[in-house]
């Protein structure tokens, strides 16, 4: 069995290859998805950069729009976007199950090698055992690291915090900055008049320069009589 693999060294070498790489894309994006997952149960301190990313971009388009209209479609994109290096998280996924198809092709064509060299079937075996094997243990791997319902997971997560904690939290903000400022915008400051009658004119601000002067003539007026 294992003369048969040593002579067709270079396709079992491909074999090794792809089927290594297809295993490692599916371990990588379970390890990346649930470590961000455990990250969104304390948002608040996270220190995880794509999360601290999502929850700056969210800020600012919900400060900008005056609200977010639709939050899960932001986090959709938000996840579309997530990426290692030049690969997306999507790319990386259909990449693994390319890599895992590619091995099953490699073993087709040692079976096709050792029946065109006329070999018996018992060199042709081993080429099906091995993609058996490796189509049995793939599945094994993508169910324990079932990366779509941790990606389902994460996305609840995501709209909860931010629909349900990080909004509120913005609104109370602009509230306070309305309270402070937005309902405050003409601050009256005493300014003594030189005059006998010492009244006290108010000063108002946020006008222009002549129309400060004209109020301050009416204001006067009005004391005075």
């Amino acid at each position: 069995m294992f003369a048969v693999f040593r002579e067709e060294w270079w396709i079992t070498m491909l074999m090794g290859i792809f089927f290594v790489l297809s295993i490692f894309g599916r371990l990588l994006l379970g390890m990346l998805y649930r470590h961000m997952i455990r990250e969104t149960d304390n948002m608040a301190t996270t220190d995880n950069k794509l999360l601290k990313q999502c929850k700056l971009k969210f800020t600012n388009c919900y400060q900008m729009n005056k609200g977010m209209p639709n939050i899960s479609i932001f986090v959709d994109k938000f996840l579309s976007r997530l990426a290692v290096g030049p690969f997306s998280f999507e790319t990386i996924y259909h990449l693994s199950g390319q890599m895992m198809l590619l091995s099953v092709v490699c073993s087709g064509a040692g079976v096709c090698r050792r029946i065109l060299a006329g070999g018996p079937t018992g060199e042709i075996l081993p080429f099906y055992a091995a993609s058996l094997l490796e189509l049995y243990l793939f599945f094994s791997v993508s169910t324990m690291a079932d990366v779509r319902e941790y990606k389902k997971v994460l996305k609840i997560n995501l709209v909860d915090y931010l629909e349900n904690h990080l909004s509120a939290r913005i609104n109370v903000t602009d509230q306070d900055i309305e309270k402070l400022y937005g309902s405050r915008k003409l601050q009256v400051m005493p300014v003594m008049k030189e005059k006998s009658s010492e009244a006290a004119v108010p000063r108002m601000e946020g006008f222009t320069e002549d129309q400060e002067k004209e109020l301050e003539s009416l204001l006067s007026e009005f004391l005075t009589t």
